[in-house]
């Protein structure tokens, strides 16, 4: 099977223009899912593969403890492997057919209040060229709602602050135009012109314009190490993830009169649902507010 699942990775890269890190996470399941039936069931050959196959590795990831939202992508990997199959006429059936899609409980994302984002993007006051980049990452992060991944790989031709947008490279290589606000503007302006060329390296930064102290792009651990010891020092208690930022700008857009489908094109996601969970923050933070300030609560 580990050549039908090269041809099915290859598809996703070179036809459906998916970014590596979600390629990886496809064959990662995928590999772990042959491994066990040749191990556990001696199946070597796709056509092979039933119903209970698949459904006793889902037992068994269960069994060996993994959550249910790894589970859920495990069978959603393998759905996408065995549809992709029949489609491609290599097997006669989908051994996933029958199997009822596992429901992934949906947790609301962590979201900053508009108290915590300023005293976040308070920080970075001494006029150094790292105190520069990373006020003018997380203005950029919070102005947008771009993902970590779509940061640090923006360009210096992407840019457009003339005109107050800037060019976003999303998942599956699709490109969106994203406006900048007056302050992340203005903090972006001040890296470059102030921070960036005491940075960059020629020779390595590839036209990046977030760059490490040795003048490379950055990496997203890299940016993660910065924005945890940020919170450390302005004493921001509330767990922070990659996409914290994200979800506050979302949050805070929508809360603030903000129509769905405008915060789904500047998020980039592709279908309105992963949105709307944001609608449900937004209910929830307008639940506390009204126990905590109406007098009839």
């Amino acid at each position: 099977m580990h050549n039908e699942l090269k041809t099915f990775i290859d598809y996703l890269v070179i036809e459906r223009g998916l970014a590596s890190n979600s390629s990886e996470a496809y064959e990662r399941d995928l590999t772990a899912y042959i491994q066990f039936l040749n191990d556990q069931k001696n199946i070597t050959e796709v056509s092979a593969v039933t119903k209970e196959s698949v459904l006793h590795y889902l037992y068994f990831l269960n069994d060996k403890g993994f959550a249910d939202a790894t589970v859920s992508r495990a069978l959603s990997s393998i759905r996408s492997f065995h549809q992709f199959l029949l489609r491609e006429k290599q097997v006669r059936h989908d051994p996933t057919e029958q199997i009822d899609r596992a429901k992934k409980a949906q947790s609301l994302p962590n979201v900053l209040s508009n108290e915590e984002v300023d005293c976040l993007l308070q920080c970075c006051q001494e006029r150094t060229p790292l105190n520069l980049r990373n006020k003018a990452m997380l203005e950029l992060l919070y102005a947008t709602g771009m993902r970590v991944s779509e940061l640090i790989g923006v360009g210096m031709a992407d840019i457009h602050l003339h005109m107050g947008f800037i060019r976003v490279i999303g998942k599956g290589n699709k490109e969106r135009m994203v406006p900048l606000g007056e302050k992340a503007s203005l903090s972006l302006t001040d890296y470059i012109e102030s921070g960036r060329s005491r940075l960059v390296n020629n020779a390595d930064d590839a036209g990046r314009v977030f760059v490490n102290h040795h003048g490379r792009p950055l990496s997203r651990q890299g940016f993660w190490k910065i924005v945890k010891k940020i919170a450390d020092e302005t004493g921001i208690k509330k767990e922070l993830t990659p996409h914290t930022l994200r979800h506050s700008f979302a949050t805070h857009l929508l809360e603030n009169g903000a129509d769905l489908r405008s915060v789904q094109e500047m998020l980039g996601h592709a279908d309105i649902s992963t949105t709307q969970i944001y609608t449900h923050v937004t209910k929830l933070r307008m639940k506390e507010v009204y126990s905590k300030y109406h007098p009839r609560s």
